[in-house]
C-alpha cells in the first residue's frame, strides 16, 4: 500500500560531494564510516523492504542472477540473501563498485550461503555499457542514486532498463524527520564522516514520483514509488509479464 510521504524538504534536490566518496578505501575514517553504514542499514531495514519487494515479485525459484549497483562492502547484499533464506540457494550476485572494499570474509560468508558473490570495482556506467553485462532477474541499488544529478540518472535507469526485468532502489527521504534524524548519529557513536555524509543525503534524497518521471517511458513497465519506514523512499520497477503487479501502471 503507498504511505503518503513526509513534509518534503525543499522543493529541488542538493547534491553535494560525500566524505566517503573521495576518502581513499584504505583511509581508517572511510573504513569506521562503512562499519556505521552497515548499521545505519540495519536501522533502516534495508535489507528487509529489498527482500520482501524481491519475494513478492519473483518468488523463490534457486538460481537468481542479480547485481547490486554501487554495493560498497557488500554486507547489505549478505544481509539481503540471509533474509531470503534457503529458497534462493545458488543466486549469482554481482556486485558493483568504483571501489574495491568487498573482503574475502564477506564473500565466504556468501558462501555459506549457498550463494555466488562476484564483486567488480569498476564506476557503474562503464561497467554497464560493457557488452559483457549480461541480463538479470533483479538490479538493486541501496542508498546509491540520490549520488547522481537528474541527466546521469536518467542514463543510468534507462542503462538499467535493458538490462533487467526488476529494479528495485532504497533511498533517503528529502523530508523534514529525515533531515532531523540525520544530525542526531552522534548518539549511536557514528564517526564524523557518517555524522557529515547522511545530511547531504537527505537533501539529494527524493521524495513523491521523482523517480519514476526518471525511468524509460513505455507502457511495458510497472512503477511503484513509496516512503518506506520514517527515512527511506523505496522505488520498484518490474517489466510486465515477469511477475505480480507492483504498483501503479506506466502509462
Amino acid at each position: 500500500m503507498l504511505r503518503k510521504s513526509a513534509r518534503p524538504l525543499g522543493d529541488m534536490r542538493q547534491i553535494e560531494p560525500e566524505l566517503l566518496d573521495v576518502l581513499p578505501a584504505n583511509d581508517p575514517r572511510a573504513a569506521r564510516s562503512r562499519r556505521d553504514i552497515g548499521r545505519l542499514n540495519a536501522i533502516l531495514g534495508s535489507a528487509r523492504v529489498i527482500a520482501s519487494v524481491a519475494r513478492e515479485l519473483l518468488g523463490d525459484r534457486p538460481g537468481r542472477r542479480m547485481v547490486d549497483l554501487g554495493a560498497g562492502d557488500g554486507t547489505l547484499m549478505l544481509r539481503l540473501a540471509r533474509r531470503l533464506g534457503p529458497g534462493w540457494r545458488n543466486a549469482e550476485v554481482t556486485l558493483v563498485d568504483r571501489q574495491g572494499v568487498v573482503s574475502a570474509e564477506t564473500c565466504r560468508q556468501f558462501e555459506r550461503l549457498w550463494w555466488n558473490a562476484y564483486p567488480i570495482t569498476s564506476d557503474v556506467f562503464d561497467w554497464m555499457g560493457l557488452p559483457s553485462s549480461h541480463r538479470v532477474d533483479l538490479m538493486a541499488a541501496n542508498l546509491f542514486l540520490h549520488h547522481f544529478p537528474r541527466p546521469a540518472l536518467a542514463r543510468l535507469m534507462e542503462m538499467a532498463a535493458e538490462r533487467t526485468d526488476c529494479f528495485i532502489a532504497c533511498e533517503p527521504r528529502r523530508c523534514l524527520v529525515s533531515a532531523l534524524a540525520s544530525r542526531w548519529l552522534w548518539l549511536i557513536g557514528c564517526n564524523a564522516v557518517t555524522r557529515h555524509d547522511p545530511v547531504l543525503s537527505v537533501r539529494a534524497g527524493f521524495v513523491g514520483e521523482e523517480l519514476s518521471a526518471l525511468w524509460p517511458k513505455s507502457r511495458n513497465w510497472q512503477l511503484q514509488e513509496r516512503a518506506a519506514g520514517l527515512f527511506s523512499h523505496c522505488f520498484v520497477a518490474r517489466r510486465r509479464g515477469g511477475a505480480k503487479t507492483c504498483g501503479r501502471n506506466d502509462d
